[in-house]
């Protein structure tokens, strides 16, 4: 039997260490969940897995559980002898989650330890800049790296105005333009993918994801489908998978998200264009709404920024509970909400470390 090189799979010597805590277990990657049974990928292939009693105990919320992406340790690599058994999660190096529909604190874990976050949005029918924005909002918070992909580009009669539009919002950004008429794209793509690194493909449905994937792949895995013509895309990808490219890094797919819930946004990175203008406001506690020597305004009056950019940023300001608060505040807010019910400082240390990197 041939043997995976798990470092192929993403595994890095920070999660090997971790994995050294955990004697007689194996460590192995989710790629798929179907309720309470898990596939999990170790260096020997693929098994069927359930979590343990004392686990399963010991979750108290939905993200706690594994999740597509996630290093766990399990009691066996292969069935042989009957599903394995998930002992112990690793820690996570990113997150990207999702608000729960109809919840106001639930959090639906799309995908884990994630290097790059490939944002994908047609340039026909799916086209939406607001939506966009809330996308890398989530992206730059999950601790992965957002790049924008472009997809049916041979479709756009307009695609220098609309790659414009883009770079006013997405600043920092890279972005990649695809058509299924061409492979061009490829080699850019697959740089993401060099070195063992993980990318999710993440956006609304029938954009192309699992069509930019079979071509990465060489040959059809996944289902395909298109946008409708009601701007309502097929669902062709019904749940989270991980796949591993041959000689590159892993992939996965997500089902498509027409709304995305934001509860953690990191918008000081995806509006950076308003905070800067911010910094030049006469008053600190400026709204941007009526008050004198308003840079923000200025810039609209200007017509250096667009009403709709501000009013999407208020939305979503709301709507993660950053309302009325500036950055550093939206920051300590944040710091309150991870380390809320623990004790020590020692937590607050890792996270500012994991911030510092970031930047």
């Amino acid at each position: 039997m041939n043997t995976i090189d798990m470092k192929h799979l993403g595994l890095t010597e920070t999660f090997i260490q971790e994995s050294q805590k955990y004697r007689d277990l194996y460590i192995g990657r989710v790629s798929s969940q179907f309720k309470s049974v898990y596939k999990v990928i170790t260096e020997k292939g693929e098994l069927t897995a359930e979590i343990s009693g004392k686990f399963l105990h010991s979750v108290r919320a939905m993200s706690e559980y594994p999740s597509v992406g996630d290093f766990v340790m399990v009691d066996r690599t292969d069935n042989a002898q009957g599903n394995g058994i998930i002992h112990h999660m690793l820690t996570r190096k990113s997150v990207f989650a999702r608000k729960v529909a109809g919840t106001t604190s639930d959090l639906q874990v799309v995908a884990t330890n994630i290097d790059t976050i490939l944002i994908c949005m047609s340039l026909n029918n799916d086209f939406n800049l607001r939506r966009l924005e809330r996308y890398l909002s989530i992206a730059w918070d999950s601790g992965a790296t957002p790049v924008i992909v472009l997809t049916k580009s041979d479709l756009c009669k307009d695609l220098e105005s609309r790659l414009y539009d883009i770079s006013l919002i997405a600043i920092g950004v890279d972005i990649l333009v695809t058509t299924s008429l061409s492979d061009d794209w490829q080699p850019v793509m697959k740089k993401y993918l060099s070195g063992g690194q993980t990318v999710a493909f993440i956006g609304s449905s029938g954009v192309g994801k699992s069509t930019l994937i079979n071509c990465l792949l060489g040959h059809s895995v996944l289902d395909t489908g298109g946008i409708r013509n009601d701007d309502k895309g097929r669902h062709t990808t019904t749940r989270r998978e991980l796949i591993l490219l041959p000689g590159l890094g892993v992939v996965i797919d997500t089902p498509g998200m027409r709304e995305l819930g934001i509860i953690s946004a990191n918008l000081s990175k995806s509006f950076a264009d308003i905070d800067d203008l911010a910094a030049q406001c006469h008053f600190n506690d400026c709204s941007h709404k009526s008050e004198q020597k308003c840079a923000v305004q200025k810039a609209i009056e200007d017509g250096h920024l667009s009403v709709e950019r501000l009013e999407s940023y208020w939305k979503l300001k709301k709507e993660a509970k950053y309302d009325n608060l500036n950055s550093r505040m939206i920051e300590k807010e944040k710091i309150n909400d991870i380390f809320g019910s623990m004790s020590g400082m020692k937590n607050v240390r890792k996270f500012f470390r994991e911030q510092n990197k970031r930047r």
